[in-house]
């Protein structure tokens, strides 16, 4: 267990403290990364432990990047499936996010990932969500997935151990969560990367498929921010076609 002396408690809606709620609790896996556990999650107040900060540094990298691994591995019910007792409206961040579970990766990403997103934006990525069988890769099953894994939602502890915090979890593509780590920098991230191949190798390709798992939090992004987001999701796109 982590530090339990201070609790913390967020104020938000009661649809958002449910999801988050059954997020951080479908995230605690045996062997995976440290998540805050929660003390209760009633009518838009979540209560759970407060996490003091530390500073970054290679060994919780190396023992970050296995234990993700470990959790991508405990798998989902489908792509799309929210964590037991979680809602199918769900967001991510300030923008909502329908969990509609499919057995088949492509075509949900295309139509519950992208397409939504990409509409509200006004970025035309038509036709990425036409080929995205072809750009997908390798099939895999559904991963456990934290859902919104930016640096910001890494939280390297006083205790040495990498923290998760703030997920939009449901099951997805462990590329997704990997993608989303490097769109907006963390630290000692090779080492990360690095380690968790020794626990969960990814497919061939990987790399290039990289700007196809970023386009959806940089729609997500355009959607709430506009501005050059639109652009950088254009470039994504444009880069996923390249493969």
């Amino acid at each position: 267990m982590g530090p339990r002396a201070t609790l913390r408690t967020k104020h938000q809606s009661p649809a958002a403290t449910s999801a988050e709620a059954a997020g951080l609790r479908w995230l605690r896996v045996d062997g995976g990364p440290p998540v805050s556990f929660v003390h209760s999650a009633e009518e838009g107040a979540l209560v759970i432990d407060e996490i003091p900060v530390g500073e970054p540094n290679l060994q919780a990298a190396v023992t970050f990047g296995r234990r993700l691994a470990v959790l991508h591995l405990a798998g989902a019910e489908a792509f799309g499936s929210p964590p037991p007792g979680g809602p199918r409206e769900a967001t991510i961040g300030l923008a909502p996010m329908l969990n509609e579970p499919s057995a088949e990766w492509p075509s949900w990403f295309a139509s519950h990932r992208i397409e939504p997103y990409a509409r509200q934006a006004g970025v035309d990525v038509g036709e990425v969500c036409a080929r995205i069988s072809e750009i997908a890769g390798p099939p895999e099953p559904p991963a456990r997935l934290h859902g919104d894994l930016w640096s910001g939602n890494v939280l390297w502890g006083a205790d040495g151990q990498v923290w998760l915090i703030d997920p939009a979890a449901h099951g997805g593509h462990r590329e997704s969560d990997l993608a989303m780590l490097q769109l907006f920098g963390c630290p000692f991230l090779d080492h990360v990367l690095g380690a968790y191949q020794e626990v969960a190798p990814l497919a061939d390709g990987w790399q290039a498929r990289v700007p196809l798992h970023q386009l959806f939090p940089l729609l997500v992004h355009a959607v709430l921010f506009g501005g050059g987001y639109r652009a950088q999701a254009l470039a994504a796109a444009r880069a996923a076609l390249r493969g």
